[in-house]
């Protein structure tokens, strides 16, 4: 019952940070209508958090491995509502990048510190599921905030929304500070290795890099992916974001799919439990890519992102259970450094979508097969990925 009650919390943890980070990309034209701020001023308000959610994640790691994830998720949850709460009171630009920097350096805890309770709580055959569920939290968080979010905004204006939006961080962070306890039970003996040698090991420098690829993906879905379905294919916004919807409660489902397979193959096939469904993600999604080159209609287009979301969401449940195998005693460090990178990927990828398109006469055919051969650049890295049982 105790592992019960820890998954739905950070099941519904993941679930608030998305909803609050992306409430800032929904609110945009109101914001920048109010504030008289320009697209390239809005890109700046992004980038910020961007930035200090990359920045933050091996400090906050750390933090969590040296005090707990009691107190981090604590402070990290209460902070990251507060400046929620304080993005609605913004006078001025200057003011609203500093708030969303600090919203983005608190957020970024919340992952870290999750996978150092999991280290702490959970066996390592039960690893797989959990991260499943909490991820699946985000996307589905990620889903659904585009109709509450366009209830808020509608029935209250952008500050109140964001006012509101603090509130359940600071009820979870209550609760969470009541019920959970760093040690449940007298800990495993272990030897962790020194962090200066994970860092230097083959197999922290590839679980890095296939996260960079898996992001780069997955990233497209909250930044590109609406606009370039309503330009490419002539649709209303209202089509494109239930087709982006959509794409995104697929990619929840996988996953559950990837956390539970990987705990199943650690049962009976521990050599492949966390490799197979990492490797067998990012084929399908590179093959998914590279038809999508092709695509000739909406309908076509959204199933093959589809298809790719999918693929790249089969590999996170073992990429993070992965960094638990390794990591050991400094998870939240360990999980944060790949983070961090994967955030990277994410803000390449950001960046990549237009420029590849502009050099390319407009198409996006070009990003589509970029990102197709990082997904198999990553599938053979996770065929040589060595075990966490051998020499890393």
């Amino acid at each position: 019952m105790p592992r019960t009650i820890l998954l739905g919390l950070l099941f519904l943890l993941s679930w608030i940070l998305y909803l609050d980070r992306a409430a800032i990309s929904t609110a945009k034209d109101l914001v920048a209508k109010d504030l008289g701020l320009s697209n390239d001023a809005m890109g700046v308000v992004f980038g910020s958090f961007a930035l200090a959610y990359a920045l933050g994640q091996i400090p906050a790691g750390w933090f969590a491995d040296r005090f707990g994830p009691r107190l981090t998720l604590t402070i990290v949850v209460s902070a990251w509502s507060l400046f929620t709460a304080l993005t609605g009171l913004a006078p001025e630009f200057a003011t609203l990048v500093v708030v969303r920097f600090l919203f983005g350096l608190a957020e970024a805890g919340a992952f870290p510190a999750s996978a150092r309770a999991f280290y702490t709580w959970l066996p390592a055959e039960l690893h797989g599921r959990a991260n499943g569920i909490i991820f699946s939290g985000s996307r589905l968080g990620a889903a659904l905030s585009f109709p509450i979010l366009a209830g808020l905004l509608d029935g209250y204006g952008w500050r109140i929304a964001f006012f509101l939006l603090g509130v359940p961080g600071l009820i979870w962070a209550i609760v969470w500070f009541a019920w959970f306890r760093d040690r449940p039970a007298p800990p495993t003996k272990t030897v962790d290795r020194p962090l200066r040698e994970i860092f230097r090991s083959r197999a922290m420098l590839q679980v890095m890099a296939q996260y960079f690829a898996s992001n780069f993906t997955f990233f497209l879905c909250l930044t590109w992916m609406l606009p370039y379905l309503m330009e490419r294919y002539h649709l209303t916004r209202e089509r494109a974001s239930w087709y982006s919807m959509t794409i995104l409660l697929v990619g929840a489902t996988a996953q559950w799919v990837s956390g539970f397979l990987t705990d199943w193959l650690y049962r009976r096939y521990p050599r492949w439990s966390r490799r197979a469904p990492a490797l067998g993600g990012f084929v399908v999604a590179a093959s998914a890519l590279l038809f999508l080159t092709q695509a000739n209609s909406p309908e076509m287009a959204v199933a093959l992102f589809t298809l790719a979301t999918f693929g790249t969401e089969m590999t996170i449940s073992p990429s993070w259970a992965y960094c638990i195998d390794i990591g050991g005693g400094k998870s939240g460090t360990v999980s944060g450094a790949m983070n961090m990178v994967g955030n990277l990927g994410g803000f390449v990828s950001a960046s990549a979508f237009p420029a590849l398109a502009r050099w390319n006469g407009g198409d996006a055919g070009l990003y589509f097969l970029v990102a197709a051969v990082l997904n198999l650049t990553s599938a053979i890295l996770w065929l040589r990925m060595p075990l966490k049982d051998k020499t890393l």
